[in-house]
């Protein structure tokens, strides 16, 4: 797992212009970090060291809404959620240390281009939503987050089609990647699969990503919503095919 004391200058340069454009992404359409950063992390960090970094550089961008986000949130769903998370996800992660880094890569960039297509599509669940089914839902996001290092699409497919308000959806969404970075980092430290230079990497590339965050959010206007969000899928589906191990 390479570290930000042993990265080479071009390595790290991709790296800062990743977490920089993944908080771009995210400022225009409020997600993508993972599907932006982690195609092209992975082959430079490994899949563990990837996650690692993802991880803390993500936890600092949403930290100055979690007050309004709590007073939104479902309480109950968002714990269903994280239950079924809390169980599946060392599961996802156990698969993970039994894969080819390849597999890894690969899995990562057909669920970004699944996302992108299923949301093109305008794809929804139509059903009626049961307890069980958050519970089942988070699980699933768990295994996900485990196995490729991206939980979200699960979740914001899920949430996007329910009869909710925006700020109940985006509050739950917000605080359920949060809770899930947390769940994340526990395990692998205790899969012994964090370190102090990994972290200080992520922590350093906290600073491009919080500036794209910023900047995103300064430049989207909301009657260009469609256009922001055509660029959002453009560059999520150029991180993706770049991810792919077909290109060495």
């Amino acid at each position: 797992m390479p570290d930000l004391f042993s990265l080479a200058p071009e390595g790290l340069g991709w790296l800062i212009a990743a977490a920089f454009l993944g908080g771009l992404v995210r400022g225009f359409s409020g997600f993508g970090t993972a599907m932006v950063f982690l195609p092209v992390a992975a082959p430079i960090l490994g899949p563990f060291g990837a996650i690692l970094a993802l991880t803390i550089m993500d936890l600092f961008g949403p930290l100055p809404n979690l007050r309004q986000a709590w007073a939104s949130v479902e309480k109950s769903d968002l714990w269903r959620l994280l239950s079924g998370c809390a169980l599946a996800l060392p599961v996802g992660l156990w698969i993970l240390t039994r894969v080819e880094p390849e597999v890894f890569r690969y899995a990562v960039s057909f669920v970004s281009l699944g996302m992108v297509a299923v949301l093109l599509l305008g794809l929804r669940y139509r059903g009626t939503v049961r307890r069980g089914m958050v519970a089942g839902i988070g699980a699933a996001a768990g295994l996900l987050g485990g196995v490729a290092g991206i939980p979200g699409p699960v979740v914001i497919l899920f949430y996007m089609s329910r009869p909710l308000p925006v700020a109940v959806i985006r509050a739950t969404i917000l605080l359920f990647l949060v809770f899930f970075d947390i769940l994340i980092v526990g395990y692998m430290t205790g899969m012994g699969r964090v370190t102090v230079s990994g972290a200080a990497l992520g922590l350093v590339l906290a600073v491009p990503n919080v500036l794209g965050n910023v900047l995103g959010g300064y430049l989207f206007q909301p009657e260009q919503e469609r256009l922001y969000r055509a660029a959002a899928y453009a560059l999520i589906v150029l991180a993706a095919l770049s991810g792919l191990p077909v290109w060495g």
